[in-house]
């Protein structure tokens, strides 16, 4: 007995010596360092691979062009939809990515107000941060309950607001949390005060943002009526089996090709001239 609690003791310090005193390995890179992967984050996405979105795209466009050859017997057509339907799944991670942001951009100001009153009530930043699972805004707490229990297990503040960063991906939240790190490591008096200047900004840029966002959704919502609008014949067209076989022919294949690049063209300028600026990830 006395051998085995010997033991257990000895084995208990080498622990806690390695866990000072060995370096500590680099975080390994993860998929959010892929386009696709910090596509995935800004979703809320982050357990999903991007190779199984590259996966059900290719499922996607294989089922469509099977099911438009199918009906119109048209390979050109076909091969149309399919490349659409390929990118249906990019373009819901996309308006996924940027309705989560907005729900971000409307709540962060109550955030950030919730730990500016816990800091002023005395507790440590921490507490003030873990708190946030419980009284912090809907959308926010289950990010900030994963910090909770990541903060509960390893007790290191720095790498708990490390993966906090990871999973909010949003340039607010690193501002937040580069905040809240500074002041934990070099003493932030004016942490309360940086915290209420923060919340007033956020208010006035979402304030702003929401008028020009109403403001402009019925013309970007026009154009991309009028670029689907041609599609939408061809494709009602395409149980006309007379009609559609001429798209086969050289001159049809080059009128789709014309048609598809100019679409592309149009609504990718469109989304460019329309779009608001988003704050970049500087902190990341």
């Amino acid at each position: 007995m006395g051998a085995l609690v010997g033991l257990g003791v000895g084995v208990g310090l080498l622990l806690v010596w390695a866990s000072f005193a060995l370096p500590r390995q680099p975080r390994a890179s993860q998929p959010g360092s892929t386009r696709l992967g910090r596509l995935l984050g800004r979703a809320g996405l982050s357990d999903v691979t991007p190779t199984s979105v590259v996966a059900l795209c290719l499922v996607l466009g294989g089922v469509a062009f099977a099911l438009v050859q199918a009906v119109s017997r048209t390979p050109t057509v076909a091969l149309v939809f399919g490349a659409m339907a390929a990118y249906v799944p990019i373009a819901v991670l996309r308006q996924r990515a940027a309705r989560r942001l907005r729900d971000f951009a409307e709540v962060w100001p109550e955030a950030v107000d919730n730990l500016a009153s816990a800091v002023r009530a005395g507790l440590s930043l921490p507490d003030a941060v873990s708190a946030l699972a419980t009284n912090g805004p809907e959308p926010l707490r289950a990010d900030f309950a994963q910090f909770a229990l990541d903060y509960q297990v390893t007790g290191r503040f720095g790498e708990c607001l490390d993966r906090l960063k990871d999973r909010l991906a949003d340039p607010v939240g690193d501002r937040v949390v580069e905040g809240l790190r500074l002041a934990r490591e070099v003493g932030g008096g004016d942490l309360g005060r940086l915290l209420r200047n923060l919340s007033g900004f956020l208010r006035d840029d979402a304030r702003t943002r929401s008028e020009l966002e109403s403001r402009q959704a019925w013309t970007v919502n026009g154009a991309r009526l009028a670029v689907s609008a041609p599609w939408i014949v061809l494709l009602m067209m395409s149980f006309q089996t007379t009609a559609i076989q001429q798209y086969a022919s050289p001159g049809g294949v080059l009128v789709l090709g014309v048609g598809f690049g100019v679409c592309v063209l149009a609504y990718w300028a469109m989304m460019r001239i329309g779009r608001l600026p988003v704050e970049k990830r500087i902190l990341s």
